[in-house]
């Protein structure tokens, strides 16, 4: 044979080779689940093209709605080799766990109802399947998984029919007027009735929908490693309460895996979870509810333990990137993620309206809750009306959280029994309590807090801590208070805040047990500098007037800016200056390692190496300011 007729067969085989290994497969609400998934010839499901892909195949979805649990088949093999589940370019794909009812019937006043035959949710019923959990608080009552929505918008439950047919307004609910929007159930082995209050709605004319499925778009196996979903609708599914002890479902999640990439989503309407990065069910599940004879401190140790076992490691598990998403109306959590989130990143989200209903609570409810954040990157989101904006429970270390806007939050940020080294820095924080820390190790830099600091104290509880970048656990300690670094932050304090009794500013630490490296802060309204502090700077009569103002998508931040900013003699932040988190015994650096420098703003534009500007935004002129930061 020629050595160019070899060559033309070697290209050949070649060619054939990448048609057989790579293909993208398109699916349409016209389709047909027998046909190839061609263009030409799409699947009619999301699920039948999940049966099929394998790595380095690419899903396309077309336009419309997809009522359907996806359960991957298949992961990729490494970066660029995955599979990719994406919709259509300039088409709008919504993947539900709802299914539309209709036939209502009327009973009373504005109550309706519906009966379904059992046969209609399969082997799941969301109305005969109830949350529950370690850590849960159903406040007295059962809530079940189920939900209605009119035309997108979720009804309260109520445990009595009596409460739909005369609703009153739920005290703790944040929109007391929907909370007047309720639903009951009563269900059989044949059969499940919901009624429901659509006031002055007929539902027969409008988008009545129910939850049905549990979950969106989740693997029923762990280890399916780089999958890729982009571009979608996800929304209204029967999720069950995630607690740190147990398999953790959200709507979307890749099930202790490694490698995923879930960015440029609309995630919407979970009862509790929305994206869950969390742990799988063979480590426990809700164990503490199964032996109450033990702390449920304790299960959760055990819990890690036997996650290491098989597994827990940089190898296997995490390294995923959540970016570009848009998560609201979520019970619970917007993410959440016990473990299964370590060496991951988490940016550009825009959360809001996380635990707006307060029909029940616990432990666990956050825009954002990890436990185990090692190496995690949490940056330049937007977080708002939630109960509690972040909360790292356990184990954050090498953790950063930067360059972050939150406001009307209860509470924004929350490190829980931590210790370290945790880097908050560059975040824009304007709850009443915008930092509360029962923590050590953490280093909070050139920030703009509004509220007071929260610090208390746990000697009862002992906690992992890590080798540096790993899920090794080197030991277990409590806490003893203290271990904090505090440079270059404003705090502007609401003179609302100042009509309690807790100290604001730094002067809580003033009696730590442990070492604080305080400097270089500013004061105002009366918030009060730590006692040993040098380079501080207080103003009790400037107000700065930090205000946030919402148009459109948009968000603007106004400040008052006077000479006293420019007073501060701050410091250029690095790794050197930080030193190393006193229990695990590990530096301020970054992931890979190397050391870090806060260089840059909240923007990312370059501080100055001599006198960088006190607060996350670096050279703000004198005067009432209006900036856009979102």
């Amino acid at each position: 044979m020629s050595k160019l007729k070899v060559l033309s067969f070697l290209f050949l085989m070649i060619c054939m080779g990448c048609s057989e290994r790579f293909h993208e497969y398109h699916v349409a609400v016209t389709g047909n689940d027998s046909n190839v998934g061609s263009r030409s010839n799409p699947f009619k499901t999301i699920s039948e093209a999940a049966r099929k892909a394998k790595a380095g195949d690419v899903i396309t979805v077309h336009e419309g709605t997809y009522r359907e649990l996806v359960i991957p088949q298949y992961g990729g093999t490494n970066e660029t080799h995955r599979i990719v589940y994406q919709s259509a370019k300039g088409e709008k794909v919504a993947i539900k766990g709802s299914e539309i009812i209709k036939n209502w019937q009327p009973v009373k006043d504005r109550v309706w109802k519906v009966t379904i035959p059992n046969t209609f949710f399969g082997k799941f019923n969301p109305y005969q399947d109830t949350i529950w959990g370690d850590w849960f608080n159903g406040k007295g009552r059962i809530h079940h998984t189920g939900e209605v929505y009119l035309n997108g918008k979720s009804f309260y439950e109520v445990e009595t029919l009596e409460k739909v047919v005369n609703p009153k307004p739920l005290p703790a609910a944040v929109d007391t007027v929907a909370s007047t929007y309720t639903w009951y159930t009563e269900s059989n082995k044949e059969s499940t009735t919901i009624w429901a209050n659509f006031h002055d709605s007929d539902p027969n004319k409008g988008l009545v929908e129910i939850n049905a499925r549990p979950a969106c778009f989740f693997p029923a196996k762990t280890g399916l490693n780089y999958i890729t979903v982009r571009g979608f609708t996800i929304s209204q599914a029967a999720t069950q309460w995630a607690a740190p002890t147990a398999e953790q479902i959200g709507m979307i999640g890749p099930h202790w895996s490694k490698g995923w990439i879930i960015e440029n989503n609309v995630i919407s309407d979970s009862k509790c979870s929305g994206i869950s990065l969390g742990k799988e069910r063979t480590t426990g599940h809700n164990v503490w509810l199964g032996d109450m004879k033990k702390d449920g401190a304790i299960h959760y140790i055990e819990v890690i333990f036997r996650a290491l076992k098989i597994g827990w490691s940089k190898e296997k598990i995490g390294s995923h990137i959540i970016r570009d998403n848009t998560i609201f109306n979520c019970e619970q959590t917007g993410i959440c993620g016990s473990l299964g989130a370590v060496f991951s990143q988490i940016t550009n989200n825009h959360i809001y309206n996380i635990h707006e209903k307060r029909q029940f609570t616990g432990a666990e409810m956050a825009g954002i809750k990890i436990h185990g954040a090692i190496d995690l990157l949490i940056k330049s989101n937007r977080i708002h009306n939630c109960s509690l904006g972040l909360w790292m429970d356990w184990m954050a270390q090498g953790t950063r959280i930067s360059s972050n806007l939150m406001y009307h939050n209860d509470t924004d940020l929350f490190t829980e029994v931590d210790h370290g080294p945790i880097l908050i820095d560059n975040n824009i924080m304007l709850a009443n309590t915008p930092y509360a820390e029962c923590s050590e190790g953490v280093a909070t830099v050139h920030n703009l807090f509004t509220g007071r600091i929260a610090h208390w104290v746990d000697n009862g509880r002992f906690t992992p801590y890590h080798l540096p970048h790993s899920t090794w656990v080197a030991g277990l300690i409590t806490f003893s208070g203290g271990d904090h670094r505090y440079y270059n932050n404003i705090f502007a304090t609401d003179k609302a805040v100042l009509k309690s009794n807790d100290p604001t500013g730094l002067s809580r630490y003033n009696n730590s047990k442990m070492p604080v490296w305080i400097a270089s802060n500013i004061y105002f309204n009366g918030a009060s500098p730590f006692n040993r502090e040098v380079d501080a700077v207080e103003n009790k009569t400037f107000e700065p007037n930090v205000s946030i103002e919402e148009k459109g998508s948009e968000v603007y931040l106004h400040i008052n800016v006077d000479d006293s900013f420019r007073k501060v003699k701050t410091v250029l932040v690095t790794s050197e200056l930080l030193g190393k988190a006193i229990a695990p015994n590990a530096s301020f650096e970054n992931p890979d390692g190397t050391p870090l420098k806060i260089d840059v703003d909240y923007f990312g534009n370059k501080r100055s190496e001599t006198n960088p500007f006190v607060g996350p935004i670096e050279g703000l002129k004198e005067g009432n300011q209006v900036i856009k930061v979102w």
